[in-house]
């Protein structure tokens, strides 16, 4: 009978060690996952939406001046396709806290029914990078439509309590399309309005307007850029309305104007010096 009782003490201390092995392992375990998750979480990469007709190497010549002109980062450029899969082309290097992301859609045609279907594509875009690289704060820059994109977004699928956006730049983007009255608004821009409380309060938005002329940068009117004020002001942390005119300031130049360069480099990267290198192209 002691035998017995010793024998039974015995496995039992031997089961009260295994248990605690296992739970040691998933300790373990949970504590590497964890310290993974907060390293990734230093990341701070700048995603960019192009507008219509624009391909995942809108930027490409964007992001070679900023790389010449400071530190320079890797580049991910991204394509949602039409049936929300996603094709990666580039990668993110390792130890680049501030890398590119370059998101474009197979789909990139005009109109606000399709600028709707982006911005859902660029929520799936989205939750798919955060899955991967485990980030959890950003800033954005849109050109064109990607900044009607990033406001559609930011409006209807932005989920404030697990991501942060920190600084919202669009360049030449048309919140009124092609009107030149705010009398007159489109539906895009009275939804925009409608919707602009759910816009993330801490967030800080500049709007850039290239004149090539007088009235527009050559496609877009400036009335229609400055419009995006209606959606924006006193919801927000921060809103800036910024005009560029001469050399770089028509809208297809718009993303490498000195002056735009200058912008994101204070602003986003937050780069104050200028270091002159080499250009060895974007980081693939």
């Amino acid at each position: 009978m002691k035998l017995f009782r010793n024998a039974a003490g015995l496995a039992l201390l031997v089961l009260l060690l295994v248990l605690s092995l296992i739970q040691g392992q998933k300790w373990v375990k949970t504590s590497v996952d964890k310290q993974i998750t907060i390293y990734n979480s230093r990341l701070d990469p700048t995603i960019m939406v192009p507008g219509s007709s624009a391909t995942n190497t809108r930027f490409d010549a964007m992001i070679g001046i900023l790389n010449q002109q400071g530190d320079a980062h890797s580049l991910l450029r991204v394509q949602v396709n039409e049936d929300n899969s996603i094709t990666y082309s580039g990668r993110l290097a390792a130890n680049d806290n501030q890398p590119y992301v370059v998101i474009a859609f197979q789909n990139n045609s005009d109109g606000y029914s399709n600028i709707k279907r982006q911005a859902k594509w660029l929520d799936i875009a989205l939750k798919a990078l955060e899955k991967r690289y485990q980030f959890n704060h950003f800033n954005a820059l849109g050109h064109s439509n990607g900044g009607l994109d990033w406001t559609i977004y930011l409006e209807k699928y932005f989920n404030q309590k697990k991501s942060n956006i920190g600084t919202l730049l669009t360049i030449g983007s048309p919140y009124n399309f092609a009107e030149t009255s705010t009398s007159n608004r489109t539906q895009m821009l009275a939804d925009l309005i409608k919707n602009r409380q759910q816009l993330p309060s801490n967030l800080t938005v500049y709007s850039v307007a290239g004149t090539e002329t007088y009235n527009d940068d050559g496609i877009v009117p400036i009335e229609s850029v400055i419009a995006g004020k209606y959606v924006f002001q006193k919801i927000v942390r921060s809103y800036t309305q910024i005009i560029v005119s001469g050399d770089d300031s028509d809208h297809s130049d718009l993303p490498t104007n000195p002056q735009i360069i200058s912008l994101i480099r204070r602003n986003i990267l937050r780069q104050q010096t200028t270091r002159k290198v080499g250009y060895q192209g974007p980081h693939n």
